[in-house]
């Protein structure tokens, strides 16, 4: 079946139809992950998105039940060079699993091509379409697809109602989670490392959270623009140095807000799971994965910083531009990541922040007892 890649620029190439039949509109990105396509495409960081994958062929190894990232794809669409749907060992495969879920796909392109245009030209508009819709109609549906600067997305992605989760080794401590789109294997990691956790809705206030008394709170992951989330900021702002506070990728941007810094939007982000990061302190290089559109922007001259509470420092930095990956308070509990260190897919180079957030929080339970 042919299917139709429209850009909003008016270009349209033709490929065959992959996984699901219909029409979806978004914003086109690429992402360099050689494996991991079923964690990348229900990472809720994708809504909104069409994936172009880089690794030329996709769907090698089906799809298994336990390793998606949320209980859904939350990508709008997927572009592969040629599209495989191998299903060993009793598995599902990749394109039957998509068509299942509804997720539209084109397979058989350029995207060599695809990914040499976004990295010179930027993130644009497009449609990926299967069912016989004319490029005008197509067109017209990409005009009125919004930017994704602007975009407040966390709300469709959260949860509904917190939900309270044990921890999966002899408990240590309590983590409240505040769910923007976090990934499963972020929640799965504080488990096993001993911590009881409770993840709450994307706009749970900071007296809700605090209600709770947990030992400390972590800001996940998700998609859209931080600077569309000014109620989530201001809430942010009311936890810091009250409870130890950590941010990941959008929670970081969230933090950074809330610190008094600014965000803006990358010209084609950071996705994949090779992005080499300086880690400023041990002078040892991360490889690391990433999947975010926007980043923290800080006064040029260097890691130090004046925030609203206080003197802050650079903590990591992306050794491809530049880009702030980590910020800390110097004089209160508050810290985030720009980069997934949970991986998944990726490298465990940084896997052990996690790790010691919760090494952290034991002791200072430890300290207050």
């Amino acid at each position: 079946m042919t299917a139709l890649l429209v850009l909003e620029d008016g270009t349209v190439l033709e490929g065959e139809a992959y996984g699901g039949t219909g029409t979806a509109v978004g914003e086109l990105v690429f992402i360099t992950s050689m494996t991991g396509y079923q964690e990348i495409v229900t990472d809720p960081s994708f809504a909104g998105q069409i994936i172009t994958f880089t690794q030329p062929m996709i769907g090698n190894y089906g799809v298994e039940a336990d390793a998606s990232e949320s209980n859904r794809p939350q990508a709008r669409a997927v572009i592969v060079r040629e599209g495989r749907n191998a299903a060993p060992a009793g598995r599902v495969g990749f394109s039957d699993w998509l068509a299942g879920h509804g997720v539209i796909g084109i397979q058989g392109l350029d995207t060599r091509m695809l990914t040499r245009r976004l990295r010179d030209g930027g993130t644009v508009r497009a449609a990926v379409c299967s069912d016989g819709t004319s490029v005008p109609q197509l067109l017209a549906l990409i005009g009125g697809e919004p930017e994704m600067a602007g975009q407040a997305l966390a709300g469709e992605v959260s949860c509904v109602r917190a939900e309270q989760l044990p921890a999966l080794a002899p408990e240590r401590v309590h983590v409240a989670v505040l769910d923007y789109g976090v990934k499963g294997s972020i929640v799965r990691i504080l488990r096993e490392q001993g911590a009881r956790v409770t993840v709450l809705p994307w706009n749970a206030t900071a007296e809700q959270v605090l209600e709770l008394r947990p030992d400390g709170v972590l800001l996940g992951n998700g998609p859209g623009d931080p600077a569309a989330l000014p109620a989530c900021v201001s809430e942010v702002r009311e936890l810091v140095g009250r409870v130890p506070v950590f941010g990941i990728c959008l929670g970081h941007q969230l933090l950074g807000r809330a610190l008094g810094l600014e965000t803006f939007k990358l010209r084609f982000g950071h996705r994949g799971a090779n992005h080499p990061v300086l880690d400023v302190d041990t002078g040892r290089v991360l490889v690391t994965a990433q999947n975010h559109g926007f980043a923290v922007r800080v006064p040029d001259g260097g890691g130090d910083l004046e925030t609203d509470f206080g003197p802050a420092r650079v903590t990591h930095v992306s050794l491809y531009d530049g880009t702030v990956e980590g910020l800390a308070l110097r004089e209160l509990p508050a810290w985030s990541m720009q980069f997934h260190p949970e991986a998944s897919p990726g490298p465990h180079d940084a896997r052990e922040a996690l790790e010691r957030f919760v090494g952290t929080l034991t002791e200072a339970t430890v300290a207050q007892a």
